[in-house]
C-alpha cells in the first residue's frame, strides 16, 4: 500500500493541467491584473469563449442584461468567478476521455456537474455563495478519476469491494490502496498550483467532522451536493432521496413541497449546464417526473403491497449473491484478460493497449517514453535439450527478474514465446540503458536449478527512445525500432544491449 505522497513522487503518468488553465492561474496570482488581460487570455480560445458566454447568459446565472463579450462577463461576474468558470471548462475538456475499460467518463462528469449545480443552488439558499462554489464540487472527485488513470486494473477492484462488502468508496479505497480519492484529488490540485481555497475543501468532502473550522461551511455544502448528485446518479437513489429531503428541511427550513421543487430544479438546471460542457444529459429528468412514471408503471402491474415487499426482498437476496459471484468472476476475468498465465506478467494484448494509451498521453503532454525488447538467447536449443517444462522454468525465472527490476509506473509484459517487453514512461535513453544493463547482469548471474544442475541463460536487449518533440511516431514504428535494436544484439554476439538509431 502507498501513501498519497509516494504516489505523487513515484507515478510519472499523472495528468497535467492544460496550458490555458496554467496561464489563467498565473495571471490571477499577479498583484495587479486588469480585466482586459484576463479577457484576452480567455479570448485566445474561441471554443472556451463561446462556452463562457453561453453559461453567462443561461438561467444558471440569471443575468437580466445580455452578456455579449468576455470583457462584459468580467465586469458583471468578476475576475474570480470568471476564472473559476474558465478553469471548470478547460479542466473537464483536458481530462475528458472516450469511455474505455468499462469506466464511464461521461457519467463521471455528468455526476460531477450535477454536484456543482446543486452546490450553487444550496449556497444561494444558505447565503454562502462564493465565486468558487461551482468549481470545487466539480473537481471534488477528480482523485477517483486520477486513480483510474494511474492503474485501471487496481481501481476496478475498489468497485467490486464496495459492491460486495457494503463499504463506502473512501473506505474501500483505503482498504485496497492505502489512500483515498479525497487526499489524492487535493494533492493533484495543489501540484497544479490550483489555489488552496479550491484544493483544501476537497480533502475533506467526505469527512466534514475533521475539517478545519474555516472551511466547514464549504465542506458541508460539498457533502450535501454529493448526496444531491446521488439522487440522480446512484443505484440507491431512493435511500439518498430520503436522506437529502431530511437534510434540506433541516438546513433550509422549507416545506415538503418546496423541497420537491428544489430537487426538481437541480435536474432542470443541470440539464442546461451539461449542454455547455458538451455532455449528453441522456434520460436525466426531474425527480417528480421519475416518480410519476414509476407510479404509472406500478399501477399497470396491479400487484398488492405484500407482493411487492416479498418480490423486493427476493430480488435483494439475488442481487447480493450475484454481486459476490461477479466479484470472483471479475477478478478471474481480469487475470485472463491482462495476465500471461505462465509468467504472471502482463500479456501481449495488455502491452499493446497500454503502449497505445501511453503514446497518446505522451503526445498530448510532450513527455518521454522508452521501450525495451528482450529475447532469451538460444532458447530453442535449451528447450530441445531439456524439454518444454524446464523451458517454462527459465521463462518464469527471467519474468521474476523483470518484475523485481522495474518501478511502479513501468509495465513488463510477455510479448510472445521467449520475448519480453518493458514500457518505461517518463524515462530518457540514459535511464533505459541503466535499467537494461542491470536486467542483463541479473539474468546472467541467475543460476537455474534443473535436475540437480545449476544452468545459466543470457538475454539480448533492444532499446528505443521516443520524444514527440523530435517527431511523432506511431506505436508500430516504436515497436519496430526496439525490435531492430534487439536483432542487432542477437546478430552481433548476444548477451548485450543495442540502441535504435
Amino acid at each position: 500500500m502507498q501513501s498519497v505522497d509516494s504516489v505523487i513522487d513515484n507515478v510519472k503518468n499523472l495528468p497535467s493541467l492544460p496550458a490555458i488553465a496554467l496561464r489563467i492561474i498565473q495571471e490571477i496570482k499577479k498583484d495587479k491584473i486588469s480585466n482586459n488581460s484576463l479577457a484576452e487570455i480567455i479570448s485566445y480560445d474561441p471554443a472556451l469563449t463561446t462556452k463562457i458566454l453561453k453559461i453567462a447568459n443561461s438561467s444558471f446565472y440569471a443575468i437580466s442584461s445580455g452578456v455579449e463579450s468576455i470583457d462584459r462577463a468580467v465586469q458583471i461576474l468578476g475576475q474570480e468567478a470568471l476564472k473559476n468558470i474558465a478553469l471548470s471548462f478547460v479542466i473537464v475538456k483536458g481530462l475528458k476521455r472516450n469511455n474505455v475499460d468499462n469506466f464511464d467518463h461521461e457519467f463521471f462528469w455528468k455526476r460531477s456537474i450535477t454536484a456543482a449545480v446543486s452546490a450553487e443552488m444550496l449556497a444561494s439558499r444558505l447565503n454562502g455563495k462564493r465565486e468558487d462554489t461551482f468549481v470545487i464540487p466539480l473537481l471534488m472527485d477528480i482523485g477517483a478519476l486520477v486513480m483510474y488513470m494511474i492503474n485501471p486494473h487496481e481501481y476496478f477492484k475498489v468497485f467490486d469491494e464496495k459492491r460486495v462488502s457494503g463499504l463506502t468508496t473512501v473506505e474501500a479505497e483505503k482498504k485496497l490502496l492505502g489512500y483515498d480519492h479525497q487526499e489524492l484529488g487535493s494533492s493533484i490540485l495543489m501540484k497544479w498550483k490550483i489555489p488552496d481555497n479550491i484544493s483544501q475543501p476537497i480533502a475533506y468532502h467526505h469527512d466534514p467532522e475533521n475539517c478545519p473550522p474555516d472551511i466547514k461551511d464549504v465542506v458541508e455544502i460539498l457533502q450535501l451536493a454529493d448526496i444531491a448528485s446521488s439522487v440522480y446518479h446512484s443505484s440507491n437513489s431512493t435511500q439518498k432521496m430520503g436522506q437529502f429531503r431530511k437534510l434540506l428541511k433541516e438546513k433550509l427550513k422549507i416545506s415538503d413541497e418546496e423541497v420537491g421543487d428544489f430537487i426538481d430544479g437541480i435536474a432542470e438546471k443541470t440539464i442546461e449546464v451539461l449542454g455547455t460542457f458538451e455532455i449528453d444529459p441522456g434520460d436525466m429528468k426531474p425527480y417528480s417526473q421519475i416518480l410519476e412514471e414509476a407510479n404509472t408503471e406500478l399501477g399497470k402491474m396491479n400487484l398488492s403491497y405484500e407482493q411487492l415487499v416479498m418480490e423486493l426482498k427476493q430480488e435483494k437476496n439475488k442481487v447480493e449473491i450475484l454481486a459476490r459471484d461477479l466479484k470472483g468472476a471479475n477478478d478471474k476475468l481480469r487475470g485472463l484478460a491482462f495476465e500471461d498465465g505462465l509468467t504472471q506478467l502482463f500479456n501481449h494484448r495488455y502491452f499493446q493497449d497500454h503502449l497505445e494509451r501511453e503514446i497518446s498521453r505522451i503526445d498530448r503532454y510532450s513527455h518521454l517514453l522508452s521501450l525495451i525488447m528482450i529475447d532469451i538467447d538460444h532458447f530453442k536449443t535449451f528447450n530441445d535439450t531439456y524439454g518444454h517444462q524446464q523451458g517454462d522454468t527459465v521463462l518464469r525465472a527471467v519474468a521474476e527478474v523483470l518484475n523485481n527490476s522495474i518501478r511502479r509506473p513501468d509495465i513488463a509484459a510477455r510479448y510472445g514465446g521467449e520475448e519480453f517487453a518493458i514500457i518505461l514512461p517518463e524515462t530518457n535513453l540514459k535511464g533505459a540503458l541503466v535499467l537494461a544493463e542491470r536486467i542483463r547482469q541479473f539474468v546472467e548471474d541467475l543460476e537455474i536449478k534443473i535436475d540437480n544442475q545449476a544452468l545459466k541463460v543470457t538475454i539480448s536487449l533492444g532499446i528505443t527512445f521516443y520524444d514527440p518533440a523530435k517527431g511523432r511516431k506511431k506505436k508500430e514504428e516504436i515497436i519496430e525500432s526496439a525490435d531492430k535494436a534487439l536483432y542487432n544484439s542477437k546478430n552481433t554476439g548476444r548477451n548485450k544491449l543495442s540502441i535504435a538509431q
